[in-house]
């Protein structure tokens, strides 16, 4: 008897080790890489970039921070794959061509439902990301609440989750209207740069801090308000300091 226990235990042993994947697991922090060959719409990364690519289009015009932040989420996105280079320029292909029409966003929306389906949590945290690129200009528009809407009732987002993140959006870009405005000499402490530098080697200060600043939507590192109380609030001063110096700029 003793000897049939010890064999049952050592069954189900071994096809729980045979089936537990490590590397799915977020919470264990280990440096694996996925290959990725196929097609990146089937896939989380390739599905968020063509929603990025929808909200930042929605006004019309691409700012230059919105620029910014897509060149690094290109980047973050790519460095979680083996293949990351070719992974990155697939990405781009992907923005360029998902920018051209927004005729096929829910479908988009529902491939990502249908990955995501049993995460609440991390749909309301890509969510929080669009927005974040809606806002990063500091005007909202009314096609930036459509398309954003469109895609929160695609995703099954709730409508009092939806509500609340454009609230906590709108109150702060308020309150940073009523501050007191930036001087130009606070704007080049912001970017760490000397008034006597050209505008090359502010703008190349200016992207550096992008980088540093900018939020990782993949690996999800902080809580979802770290996002609109931190990384957001250190962006909008970025832009700001970096617009009043190109206004000021005489070269």
């Amino acid at each position: 008897m003793k000897l049939l226990v010890l064999l049952i235990i050592g069954i189900v042993l071994f096809f729980i080790a045979r089936n537990y994947k490590t590397e799915k697991y977020e919470n264990i922090k280990l440096n694996i890489k996925e290959k990725f060959e196929g097609d990146l719409y089937n896939h989380e990364a390739g599905l968020l970039i063509a929603l990025m690519a929808k909200v930042s289009k929605a006004d019309g015009t691409v700012c230059e921070l919105e620029a910014e932040l897509l060149k690094h989420t290109f980047t973050d996105i790519s460095s979680h794959f083996e293949n990351h280079e070719e992974i990155r320029e697939k990405l781009k292909k992907i923005y360029n061509n998902e920018k051209e029409s927004f005729d096929n966003t829910i479908v988009v929306c529902e491939k990502l439902l249908k990955i995501t389906k049993s995460d609440y949590s991390k749909r309301l945290k890509i969510m929080e990301y669009l927005i974040n690129l809606a806002f990063i200009d500091s005007d909202f528009s009314d096609a930036e609440y459509m398309i954003t809407e469109d895609i929160a009732n695609a995703l099954q987002i709730k409508k009092a989750d939806f509500d609340k993140i454009i609230n906590a959006f709108k109150s702060f870009y308020e309150n940073q209207a009523n501050n007191t405005a930036v001087t130009l000499e606070d704007a080049y402490k912001t970017l760490g740069a000397n008034e006597d530098d050209d505008m090359g080697t502010v703008k190349k200060k200016y992207r550096e801090l992008v980088k540093k600043h900018h939020p990782d939507i993949v690996t999800g590192q902080g809580a979802s308000e770290s996002i609109i109380e931190e990384a957001t609030k250190k962006l909008q001063e970025l832009n700001e300091a970096y617009e009043l110096i190109k206004k000021n700029n005489k070269s």
